[in-house]
């Protein structure tokens, strides 16, 4: 590890000393891994020095250097950095990830809440964030309620099940969040996919 990350050039990693294919392979999936925690970071406390600070926090608890791939490296990291985020929005703005009350389910253009709903891959949700369109992305992630926003981040981006989901927000989310359960993950989830096909048709017709 770098003694100080440095988000502006893409690299967390020195290149002063000379490296080996396979450790400069490694340095670049590191980097590809940190960035993407940044953008997750970024879409639930927004831009700036918390987000990088959770980075390397998130770097550090999920062991990136000890995992045996790349995949375990990223999820093993996003799971790190995702209750520490939620304690920071409970921090300042407490009752903010308050488990919904008597939610009803509501008719919208999703039918399930899964990212493949909306028409879009994996992939491609990280590409718009980070890409050309990733001010509208942005803009739009601000517009979303922070139950919503919060919920669309660690299913669609950080990747969690519904489960793991609720589970997070209970137990990191304050002491109104306990309530939080699958079902309820789900309708949000499901809400926040419809709004963001909402949104590439209206970019879409923009175009």
């Amino acid at each position: 590890m770098p003694e100080k990350s440095n988000f502006a050039n893409g690299s967390l990693i020195a290149p002063e000393a000379p490296v080996t294919k396979a450790q400069r392979s490694w340095r670049e999936t590191f980097d590809r891994i940190a960035a993407g925690l940044y953008s997750l970071a970024s879409m639930l406390v927004g831009e700036g020095e918390a987000s990088a600070q959770l980075v390397e926090t998130a770097i550090a608890n999920g062991e990136v250097s000890a995992c045996q791939d790349a995949e375990q490296a990223r999820v093993s990291s996003r799971r790190a950095l995702c209750g520490p985020a939620l304690e920071i929005l409970e921090q300042r703005n407490p009752g903010c990830l308050a488990a919904p009350e008597g939610l009803q389910a509501v008719a919208t253009c999703i039918e399930n809440d899964d990212l493949d709903a909306a028409g879009v891959s994996s992939e491609e949700l990280e590409r718009m964030i980070a890409g050309p369109d990733r001010d509208r992305m942005r803009n739009w992630l601000a517009s979303l309620p922070t139950e919503l926003r919060t919920v669309f981040a660690l299913r669609a981006v950080a990747g969690l099940t519904a489960a793991e989901t609720a589970r997070m927000l209970a137990e990191h989310g304050g002491p109104k969040a306990a309530g939080w359960t699958p079902d309820a993950v789900r309708e949000l989830s499901r809400q926040a996919l419809c709004s963001l096909t909402s949104q590439l048709i209206q970019a879409s017709a923009a175009r």
